[in-house]
């Protein structure tokens, strides 16, 4: 009996990868802009970025393309270069159209709650298009892709649990009502990368 020949996996294209680096850190724009207009927050170098964008005249891309510049160290040094410079390049893509996706669309009116859970769900969706393409957005999902690589710990439950504890620190800045909202996005995030980012289920360059 001639042994079962496994299906060989096909790598992305150079195309591909860039096709998805543009489409997953626009649709982040789009969550991290229905963030800013109901004044939320999230975990990671993001919530880091929020943070810096109501406290300070910074904006939301430029605080966040400067709170990721150590992590590429730490990128090179595990990952190579060629996630570092995919990753480099979604979060300069991520800072360009988080700052230019007001001048295109506006929202007169988004509740707190939808903005929440339906911005948690983009940034998961555009998260999981980065991460299948060998990219993040830098930050703490360089540390959560080491981990989840070297231990075996879920990236997702990681985040959850680290993205939880960020936006509960953030009583200083934003008030209190809109952080329990915001923890209901961390979690709407998080979840969508906990059930579809699973080793053996998607067959790509990753």
């Amino acid at each position: 009996m001639s042994a079962v020949e496994l299906p060989k996996v096909q790598k992305h294209t150079r195309l591909e990868d860039a096709q998805a680096v543009i489409l997953g850190t626009l649709i982040i724009a789009l969550g991290v802009n229905l963030y800013t207009h109901a004044g939320l927050l999230t975990g990671g170098s993001a919530g880091l970025a929020f943070l810096m964008k109501y406290s300070t005249p910074l904006t939301f891309g430029q605080a966040f393309f400067l709170i990721n510049l150590p992590f590429y160290i730490l990128a090179i040094m595990h990952f190579g270069w060629e996630f570092t410079i995919k990753t480099f390049l979604s979060v300069f893509s991520l800072s360009v159209f988080a700052d230019v996706t007001p001048m295109l669309v506006s929202f007169d009116q988004v509740n707190p709650f939808y903005a929440s859970v339906a911005g948690g769900f983009l940034m998961g969706v555009g998260f999981l298009m980065l991460f299948r393409h060998n990219a993040s957005l830098g930050g703490l999902n360089i540390l959560a892709r080491y981990l989840a690589e070297k231990y075996g710990i879920s990236m997702g439950k990681f985040q959850m649990a680290v993205d939880c504890m960020i936006v509960l620190l953030s009583v200083f800045v934003v008030d209190f009502y809109l952080i329990v909202i915001s923890v209901m996005g961390a979690v709407a995030l998080n979840m969508i990368i906990a059930v579809n980012h699973k080793p053996g289920r998607y067959m790509g360059n990753v």
